[in-house]
């Protein structure tokens, strides 16, 4: 079987390597799944199967980099290593023990796929999330960077991050804490400073920076809460706190704190509160 030239920065190699690499049986003899119940993973693997039945042409990427593999973990390994590795640091052997340290990791990841299928009207399968969105693949980068940086691996870190940046356009710093189900739709552009803290179920497009105001250091990053919609060209800035359920329009600046469940627009930033604009909104509502 010929190697395929994808968008993964390198050649992918045949079915019969990637499953030898990963322990598993090549796809005429198709892999075990994980023992526990994984409908994530299934979903993924029938989807594949779907497209190549749909687009022969496919037959060899999906199965290099799906079909192969014996769980979403090792297939999701082999993806980023083709993608941010170079000829000197190969890192396939990283993102899987960061996986097997930390299952709260691909917990996650379950549900960032899940979060994206659900919120973006354009993703209509799992599976091309999981190979082609690189808001996705960047976040997942994060999680294994942020986990390193824990572990006192602090230069690996930035290497993952700054190999993210140059390939994904995303700029997140390994200290950042981010939750789970969170959608970076488009992605190019992101920036998240180190002491910012995003919840679960937050989405964020493009051009949008979570940073500094450049008077402070220490913690001096925003805050922000869980089912957050955080709009193009937005700017949070400095170490304020924007409250759950919290819609911020396009082209926002933020610099004051948010309480939840409103709508901010505007530069600086206005708060809509059943349907009135005002500059403080009431936070005992």
């Amino acid at each position: 079987m010929a190697t395929v030239t994808a968008a993964f920065g390198r050649l992918l190699p045949s079915a019969q390597t990637t499953a030898n690499l990963c322990n598993c049986a090549p796809f005429s003899s198709p892999p075990e799944t994980n023992p526990v119940d994984d409908g994530v993973w299934m979903q993924l693997r029938e989807e594949a199967e779907m497209d190549t039945g749909k687009e022969p042409m496919l037959r060899e990427l999906y199965t290099a980099t799906v079909l192969s593999h014996c769980s979403l973990e090792k297939s999701l390994a082999f993806i980023l290593d083709a993608k941010l590795s170079s000829p000197q640091l190969r890192l396939k052997d990283v993102f899987i023990a960061a996986f097997d340290a930390d299952p709260g990791i691909g917990r996650s990841v379950r549900k960032d796929l899940a979060a994206f299928l659900e919120s973006d009207p354009a993703c209509s399968r799992m599976v091309h999330c999981f190979l082609c969105y690189k808001g996705f693949l960047a976040v997942q980068t994060h999680r294994v960077a942020h986990k390193l940086w824990e572990d006192g691996r602090r230069t690996l870190a930035l290497f993952l991050q700054s190999r993210v940046s140059e390939v994904f356009a995303v700029d997140i710093h390994p200290a950042a804490v981010i939750g789970s189900g969170l959608v970076l739709d488009h992605a190019t552009g992101v920036v998240i400073g180190e002491t910012s803290v995003v919840g679960d179920n937050v989405s964020i497009f493009h051009n949008v920076t979570l940073g500094g105001t450049g008077k402070i250091t220490g913690d001096r990053h925003p805050k922000i809460g869980d089912g957050v919609l955080i709009g193009t060209g937005t700017n949070i800035l400095g170490n304020v706190r924007v409250g759950r359920n919290t819609m911020i329009g396009a082209g926002t600046i933020v610099r004051k704190n948010v309480p939840e469940g409103i709508t901010v627009v505007g530069n600086p930033a206005r708060f809509i509160v059943d349907k009135k604009v005002t500059d403080e909104p009431n936070w005992d509502r």
